[in-house]
């Protein structure tokens, strides 16, 4: 009995010491806590608010009877995506676009912010990084019409393809082609976006040990083997793992503005398979179904990549 009170005392002292250490940091950073709200009410309305409607992947979900109101029909929509023609087909291109990007995409800003690391004209440098940043500050919908008018049939890079000898319609209509258009577009549209957080990183490596490596005598391509790389081996692996926890929502307006019949067997995605089953077909809790599917895959890789960074090289999100 004594020893029962005496924990709870502690709980009740430790509940306390706790709360008046919340107390006094607030007091002393009283705007930081507010300057946190806004983007604490931005996640908790547009991110978890909505995971109420994640309901109707389980219902017959129609607007007059509300998400409340409409059937349960437990794990259908599911079974019958599992089930589906679709399911392989859009699996498969979803993980085919996926791994391409993380293959060439992941790596090209990591490369171009040890590219610019090297430059030593601080002019060059600023020209190359602006340049490079310009094409994210395009609209999505201008960008899809300059690659379909340098790939149509009379377009600039079809034009060079037949001067070497290819023949062949516009290349948006051909399926194999697709691929390897979105990720090339897209390494060239974030290329230098994405590289911001890379050469924030290199900035921040200890100049010093350039010094004492070139003292040794090690060449500039040993000093970024064994010091550059490591040094932003942490931001590498942060990155890393943030992709792999959207490894599967692969960019659907893109696609969705690219795409055609024709190419669906090799363009159309999970979200972009939802797009249609959803928005245009009007099936809401099928498409639901689907898109929860791929968030729990999404989880499920976010936390083992996080897992297996740990492990590996004592970096991860928790």
């Amino acid at each position: 009995m004594d020893n029962a009170q005496s924990l709870e005392r502690a709980r009740s002292s430790g509940k306390k010491a706790s709360k008046h250490i919340f107390l006094r940091d607030f007091a002393m950073n009283k705007y930081l806590y507010l300057m946190m709200i806004p983007v604490l009410a931005f996640y908790v309305i547009f991110h978890y608010a909505p995971m109420y409607g994640a309901l109707i992947a389980f219902k017959d979900y129609t607007p007059m009877k509300g998400i409340m109101g409409s059937d349960w029909v437990g794990l259908k929509h599911f079974k019958d995506f599992f089930g589906s023609y679709y399911f392989w087909r859009i699996l498969k291109n979803t993980l085919i676009i996926s791994l391409y990007s993380l293959l060439f995409e992941f790596p090209a800003p990591i490369i171009l912010a040890l590219m610019i690391n090297e430059v030593r004209s601080k002019t060059f440098k600023r020209v190359a990084q602006t340049i490079t940043y310009m094409p994210y500050f395009i609209s999505l919908v201008v960008i899809c019409g300059i690659i379909t008018d340098f790939t149509n049939a009379d377009g600039v890079v079809h034009s060079l393809f037949r001067a070497l000898g290819y023949e062949g319609q516009a290349m948006l209509q051909q399926p194999n082609l697709f691929r390897p258009i979105y990720i090339i577009s897209e390494i060239w549209q974030r290329i230098g976006w994405e590289s911001i957080i890379y050469i924030a990183a290199l900035m921040s490596i200890d100049q010093e040990q350039y010094e004492a490596a070139r003292m040794d005598g090690a060449s500039r391509w040993k000093q970024m083997l064994y010091i550059t790389l490591p040094g932003i081996m942490p931001t590498i692996a942060i990155m890393f793992i943030l992709r792999m926890g959207n490894l599967l929502n692969v960019g659907f307006e893109k696609i969705i503005l690219l795409y055609n019949p024709v190419t669906y067997e090799t363009a159309d995605v999970i979200s972009s398979f939802v797009y249609r089953k959803g928005l245009l077909e009007f099936g809401w809790s099928y498409s639901s179904a689907v898109g929860l599917f791929n968030s729990v895959i999404n989880l499920i890789l976010l936390i083992t990549a996080n897992y297996v960074s740990r492990k590996v090289n004592e970096s991860s999100l928790w």
